[in-house]
């Protein structure tokens, strides 16, 4: 048996799915980014102190923490999609407006602000309302994530500061130069396989390349598949890791992706939660992510001494 640390899914919408059988396919851990405030079955969450987020957890589901709402330009993505559930998008028009939203997510106890720039399906914040954006969430202390679409939105996202993209950028090649910049201090979601869900589309290719490249220049990936987004998998996805390990990253990269802590706030974690993976590691790579996706959420009191079989 190989007992690793919790394995974590970066981009989730709970609000979308059926988290139950999470735990049972091997994620212990969920950043929702889905605009939601908690998923079934937990409560809200209760601040614990000036700017503390904390994240929530319950015995059947993963540990949680959210971004809270979606925000966007008047008219923007995804206001006007049809999948998104009511309340989830704050319309932010000003840069007061901005601080006020910002202070209205940290208040409800997001760990992380989200705001998207999705210049093909609508308007996308102006300037200076994103620089508010972000300016308020830094002094609170509070990392923000950008959806980024569109030509020339994963760049201006990273030149105003924002911290992690939701998708690895799949509108365009991002040049090398940007690459290189954008991996000294930028962390990527990966969500490769919702371009195709197997098939290798367009999108999908272009994904794959920039994240190749931005893994090489040494930036930081994270395990995410954008669950609640079209027919993935709930649990670990097999695609997505393959479509990782196809990108360039080797066993232990993608093993490094999945038990990120992102910088994120897992205080209220179950110490206890692992993950348990039924025979050892494998040693021809050929067969790892099938190995891999035999994992599973356990409890196990030696927790604080056991370490990653690798």
């Amino acid at each position: 048996m190989s007992v690793l640390p919790p394995f974590l899914d970066a981009h989730v919408h709970l609000a979308l799915i059926d988290p139950a059988p999470l735990l049972a396919n091997g994620i212990s851990r969920v950043l929702d980014l889905g605009g939601h405030w908690g998923p079934p079955g937990l409560p809200r969450r209760k601040k614990t102190g000036q700017h503390a987020p904390a994240s929530t957890s319950a015995p059947s589901l993963p540990t949680t923490v959210f971004a809270g709402q979606f925000l966007a330009a008047p008219g923007g993505y995804p206001a006007q999609t049809v999948w998104v559930p009511t309340g989830s998008v704050r319309e932010v028009a000003t840069r007061g407006d901005a601080q006020a939203a910002v202070d209205e997510q940290v208040a409800g106890g997001a760990s992380v602000v989200k705001v998207t720039l999705n210049s093909v399906a609508g308007p996308v914040l102006a300037s200076d309302v994103l620089n508010a954006i972000v300016a308020r969430a830094r002094a609170l202390g509070v990392p923000v994530v950008a959806h980024a679409e569109g030509a020339g939105q994963a760049e201006r996202a990273f030149e105003v500061g924002v911290d992690m993209l939701a998708h690895t950028p799949f509108t365009e090649r991002l040049d090398d130069a940007v690459i290189a910049a954008m991996a000294g201090r930028l962390t990527w979601i990966s969500t490769l396989d919702i371009h195709g869900h197997g098939d290798h589309t367009p999108s999908f290719e272009l994904a794959s390349d920039n994240l190749a490249r931005f893994h090489r220049a040494g930036g930081q990936v994270l395990y995410g598949t954008d669950l609640g987004n079209g027919a993935l998998p709930v649990g670990l996805n097999r695609r997505e890791i393959d479509a990782l390990l196809n990108a360039g990253l080797s066993p232990d990269a993608v093993l490094a992706a999945l038990t990120s802590e992102a910088g994120l706030d897992w205080s209220h974690a179950d110490p206890d939660r692992v993950t348990v993976i039924e025979g050892e590691r494998p040693s021809n790579p050929a067969d790892f992510a099938a190995w891999l996706c035999t994992a599973r959420a356990a409890i196990t009191p030696q927790h604080t001494s056991l370490r990653a079989n690798r």
